[in-house]
Parts: C-alpha cells; sequence; structure tokens
C-alpha cells in the first residue's frame, strides 16, 4: 500500500469517525443492538456507494472544488445553494457537537486537579484545534496519521478489555418501533462527501487509488462503530449515556474511564481538525473568500452558536445536534448525488480512473434512505412519531 494511498484512507476515516460514535450508544440503547447494526450495515453500504459516486463525479471534473462546486457544475444555482446549505449546516452542527462534548470530557479529565468548567475546557480545546486549521492540510496530514492510527489501536483495545464485561441481555432487547430512531446519528456519523475532494488533492498523480481508497475509508468506520456499540452497550444497556463513554466508570473503573475520555478526544479531535480544513477550503474555493475569512467563518461561526447550547440548558443536546444535522444534511446530499452522476457521466469533461456501473436499485435506495430520513425527523419534531 502506497503511502499516498495509506494516507487517503486515513483521511477519509478522520473525518467520518468523529462524535458521532459517541452517539451511537444512546441511540442503539433506544431502538435495540440488533436493529441498530443492521441500520449500521444498510446506511453505511448506501454512504459507500454514495462516496464512489462522488469520486467518480470528481475524477469526471476539471479543476479543485468542494462539493459545492462540483454541484453547481452539474446542477446548476439550486444545486449550489442546496448542496451549500446541507454542507454547511451539516459540518457547521458536527463542530458544535464536537465544541460541546471535547470540554465535557476535558472537564472530566481534568477538572478534579486543575479545578474549571466544561465551558472554559471547551475554549481551550476549540483553540487548540482551529490553529491546527489555520495551519491547513500540511500540518492535518501528519496529525491526522497519527491520530486515526490511535483511534483504531483504543478501538482493539476496547474489544479486548472490554468484551469481558459486556451482558448479552443488554443487547437482546429490541424495539421495533424505534426502527428509525437511530437513523439520524448514523448518517451523521457516516457522513464523509466533504473528505472526498481532498482525498483526490493527496493521491495527487495516483488517482486511479481514489476508489479503493473510498472503499476502505468507507468501511473501517463501519467495523469501529459497530465494536464500540457493542462494548459500550453491552456493557452499560439502558444506563449509557448520549455520550456513550462516561457511563463506563462504574463498570470497569476509573483508568477504563480515562481510556475512553482519551479515545472521544482523539476521535473527535480528528474530524474537527478534517472537518474544519473542508469548510474552510469550501469557502475559499467555492465562495472566493479570503484565507483568513474562510478561517474566522469555518471556526468562530460554529463557536458562537456552542455558546447558545451552553447557557440554554437544553436536555441531550449533544444527541440532538447529531441527529438533527445528520438527516438534514445528509438526506440533502443523498437526494443530489443521484442527479449528479447522471450529469457527469453525461457532461464530464475528462475521463476517470474508474467509473461505478449505473445501478438504478442503488440509486433509489440512496434516495429512499436520505427522504425517510428526513421524514421521520420531521414527524418526531411535530410530535408525531418518537
Amino acid at each position: 500500500m502506497s503511502k499516498a494511498l495509506f494516507q487517503a484512507i486515513f483521511t477519509m476515516v478522520g473525518f467520518i469517525v468523529g462524535a458521532g460514535i459517541l452517539g451511537i450508544p444512546f441511540a442503539l440503547s433506544k431502538s435495540g443492538f440488533w436493529i441498530g447494526v443492521i441500520d449500521i450495515l444498510l446506511i453505511g453500504i448506501i454512504f459507500l456507494y454514495r462516496n464512489l459516486y462522488l469520486g467518480e463525479i470528481i475524477l469526471r471534473t476539471k479543476g479543485d472544488h468542494q462539493l459545492t462546486g462540483y454541484a453547481e457544475i452539474y446542477l446548476g444555482k439550486i444545486g449550489k445553494w442546496l448542496m451549500s446549505f446541507a454542507l454547511l449546516f451539516g459540518l457547521t452542527g458536527a463542530i458544535v457537537a464536537y465544541i460541546v462534548k471535547g470540554g465535557q470530557f476535558l472537564n472530566i479529565l481534568l477538572q478534579p486537579s486543575f479545578g474549571g468548567s466544561p465551558f472554559i475546557y471547551s475554549l481551550i480545546f476549540f483553540f487548540v484545534l482551529s490553529y491546527i486549521v489555520k495551519r491547513g492540510l500540511k500540518l492535518m496530514k501528519e496529525l491526522v496519521l497519527v491520530l486515526v492510527g490511535l483511534v483504531l489501536i483504543l478501538t482493539v483495545v476496547f474489544l479486548i478489555f472490554g468484551h469481558s464485561s459486556v451482558n448479552p441481555a443488554n443487547l437482546s432487547t429490541i424495539d421495533i418501533e424505534q426502527l428509525f430512531l437511530p437513523f439520524g446519528v448514523i448518517m451523521f456519523a457516516l457522513l464523509g462527501t466533504a473528505a472526498i475532494p481532498e482525498m483526490k488533492i493527496e493521491l495527487k498523480n495516483q488517482k486511479n487509488l481514489l476508489k479503493t481508497a473510498i472503499i476502505w475509508g468507507s468501511l473501517i468506520p463501519i467495523v469501529v462503530y459497530i465494536i464500540f456499540a457493542y462494548v459500550v452497550l453491552g456493557i452499560s444497556g439502558s444506563n449509557v449515556s448520549d455520550g456513550a463513554i462516561i457511563g463506563l466508570k462504574d463498570a470497569l473503573g476509573y483508568p477504563f474511564l480515562v481510556l475512553g475520555i482519551i479515545f472521544g478526544l482523539l476521535t473527535i479531535s480528528t474530524s474537527f481538525i478534517s472537518i474544519g480544513i473542508a469548510l474552510k477550503e469550501t469557502f475559499m474555493f467555492d465562495y472566493k473568500m479570503k484565507e483568513r475569512i474562510s478561517y474566522i467563518c469555518a471556526c468562530y461561526i460554529p463557536l458562537a452558536l456552542a455558546f447558545v447550547i451552553f447557557f440554554s440548558n437544553i436536555s441531550h443536546a449533544f444527541f440532538k445536534i447529531l441527529d438533527i444535522t445528520g438527516i438534514i444534511s445528509g438526506g440533502i446530499v443523498g437526494f443530489l448525488v443521484v442527479p449528479m452522476i447522471w450529469k457527469a457521466k453525461a457532461k464530464g469533461k475528462r475521463k476517470p480512473e474508474y467509473t461505478i456501473k449505473d445501478n438504478k436499485l442503488i440509486e433509489l435506495a440512496i434516495i429512499i434512505v436520505s427522504g425517510t430520513g428526513m421524514l421521520f425527523e420531521l414527524l418526531r419534531i411535530l410530535g408525531i412519531f418518537g
């Protein structure tokens, strides 16, 4: 495996495996573990094809863009604004979630020794990672490679040391009425589309490896999520928190809690960096903003929104952020990808390094999953469902 391919895979894994992993056990505790696994596999496979379609769209297009640029090329101004809303809403929501949860984790870890509050630690977390975003892609490459490697190692550690404490009874409950409850969080947790333009840039003259990178980059998070949900939900059962890790202290002791918090900080740090840079480059490439203004928009607008969350006392705010942003952002992108690939196959200006055979069943599945998720989220907001 070439270094460039390895880097591209880790870029996608780092982009995907973020705060969403921490919300999955809480969502699955409502629906049941096995229903959640089915949801993860179903959405994961559909998102894999969606990512492959986007990779082909990018390879059929000349020049460097973020997803809003590709949407404008193939779907016009309406496509651009819909994709813009989906990306800005989803990625901004992700960074807000990372700021909130990062502060909570640091507070648990450091407050007994140094004092402080979740709000103060969120600011510290934000300023460290936003500085990395400001420095750009070059610094990100080295850090994400290390951070993602540590996340994968800790996933194996979780499985090894947590397996013996798993209670099978905690995994056996099923609530078929909550079949769609995990959709939003899982869609959020598997969002990785904005990483694909970065992967193309990283592969440079090895763009023929993009398909392989997308496949591995999409499948690894699925495996990580199922392992993590198995351990956390198997140990905590219905007592799992919306941050997943905090509830493990009673079962496994303080050292494992510390390990879990480090795991959580690593996952949200990799995604914060990757998503922050993707947002910054969206403003730079597709809106022609200067780099400094792009950086401010990418990082400080989410910070302002995080302030609102902190002082609103919203119950389960972290879970709700993941749920709503995942459903809306993932749903809109899913709707746009299908017509984009049709147009790109017909009007693309360059020969792609790979092609995905036109499959109406897969395309219909992408649209159905996207639409179903948004429909049930709307019904839940209106109090009609769930």
